[in-house]
């Protein structure tokens, strides 16, 4: 899919499209069908050696049929529980997939990533049942208070497509898509534990779209770090989770033409957060659009003074020409925790943030303020003119909820965290990722 094609085809409002009209038409996703790849070599692992016992060692079994599908063909895994005790690099490769029917559990106690996918084009992972996982037991370091592997990490991957499965419990983030370009990420669900450093997608790199993908956890549900530009990320249920952001941003930002659309977020930390301590650069060109919140502890969020973060060199990174538009919902506590909270570094004030059709409320209480700091552009607390000056602090009170605040609920919304002391069942990939919206890819059952 061409990439300019599927922006037009989204029919975005004209801000949007505005954004990333200059784009080329790269094509997105594979560019080989799965169905030519499937007729031209099949690399059973159960070939090389694997056995669906769920205790022998899978590793050697993929990187051998890694080896002869590299060239082009699927690296079949097939149904049943296949366990991973010795992590796998798969280097290279293109016109290749890998087809994930059954379930990869960790029995391995190393560090770094289950399966690590590097220098690859042409690349797809998904399960043409619908039915494939990767269970990292993760619970199994947390209770001990520890942090052990990834499950899934791409490096300089062009032309990619991660669908159709379900990674759950990782002992550390569960996708990191670095450095990647030209790829696709859909109907996906994540089940993680309930606390930080459990990151559900991190990404940077360019021309990537995610959509209609599903995230528990406490940390990170879809964000975008530096550098990064002509990102596309919607139809996202952040359930029980960190929420979407973009960042830590530090030394030489560079984040541009990024669009979030259609973001349902529950129970979370946030609806969206930029999050800088110092640093430099620039992240320029972002709209946030339609987001529907309930019960978040955040809700619209720019920190450059987040404290999580080491302070970094530089008078900050210049928020500039950023969009919110059409949010509505609940907040937890609105007097506790402003939902629109603008804080902007003093040394680089932000610029050209534009806020309209704000509509948040809080289930606690019956006030909530807003606060913006060294923050200029249009709408609410934020301030108006071309001075971009530092100004310090302004905030305001809402005594009676705004028009139009209340919103839709998901399906399957959880109502506590998931486990630190026990399994994380494997949940089945859903239908549906944000109230209203269709995924814009059909599910791959029968392929």
């Amino acid at each position: 899919m061409q990439l300019k094609t599927l922006f037009l085809g989204l029919g975005w409002l004209s801000v949007c499209w505005a954004q990333l009209a200059d784009t080329t038409d790269y094509p997105i996703g594979p560019l080989t069908s799965s169905s030519t790849k499937w007729a031209k070599k099949v690399c059973d692992i159960t070939d090389y050696g694997a056995v669906a016992d769920g205790a022998t060692d899978s590793g050697p079994a993929i990187l051998a049929a890694f080896n002869a599908c590299s060239s082009g063909g699927v690296v079949n895994i097939p149904l049943g529980t296949f366990a991973l005790a010795t992590w796998v690099t798969l280097n290279g490769g293109s016109a290749w997939a890998i087809n994930l029917e059954g379930i990869i559990v960790r029995t391995g106690t190393a560090g770094g990533n289950m399966i690590y996918i590097e220098h690859s084009t042409d690349f797809e992972i998904y399960s043409s049942r619908g039915e494939g996982a990767m269970q990292g037991y993760g619970y199994q370091f947390h209770e001990q208070g520890e942090y052990g592997p990834r499950l899934l990490r791409l490096y300089d991957v062009t032309n990619f497509a991660i669908h159709d499965i379900a990674l759950v419990d990782s002992p550390a983030f569960h996708l990191t898509l670095d450095t990647c370009n030209q790829g696709e990420v859909y109907n996906l669900i994540i089940r993680g534990g309930n606390e930080g450093g459990l990151d559900g997608i991190d990404l940077w790199g360019f021309d990537i779209w995610v959509h209609d993908v599903e995230v528990t956890n406490k940390d990170e549900c879809v964000t975008v770090k530096s550098p990064a530009n002509h990102i596309l990320v919607e139809n996202v249920y952040c359930n029980w989770s960190g929420g979407c952001a973009m960042g830590s941003l530090g030394t030489n930002t560079d984040i541009s033409k990024v669009v979030y659309q259609n973001i349902y977020t529950v129970n979370s930390n946030q609806m969206f957060m930029f999050k800088s301590n110092g640093g430099n650069g620039t992240v320029t060109e972002v709209t946030l659009e339609n987001f529907i919140g309930h019960e978040n502890a955040y809700s619209l969020y720019i920190d450059a003074y987040w404290s999580s973060e080491t302070l970094a060199a530089g008078d900050g990174v210049l928020y500039n020409s950023i969009t919110f538009k059409d949010w509505t919902g609940t907040c937890l506590n609105g007097a506790q925790r402003p939902p629109l909270y603008v804080l902007c570094p003093s040394t680089q004030p932000c610029t050209n943030i534009i806020i309209e059709d704000f509509a948040m409320w809080t289930e606690s209480g019956s006030t909530e303020y807003y606060k913006c700091a060294d923050a200029w552009g249009s709408g609410y607390c934020l301030k108006a003119g071309s001075a971009h000056t530092e100004y310090g602090t302004v905030t305001s009170t809402v005594t009676s909820a705004p028009s139009g605040y209340s919103a839709t609920t998901m399906p399957g919304q959880l109502t506590a965290g998931l486990g630190l002391t026990t399994s994380i069942a494997i949940p089945t990939v859903p239908n549906t990722f944000f109230p209203g919206a269709t995924p814009a890819t059909a599910r791959v059952y029968g392929s």
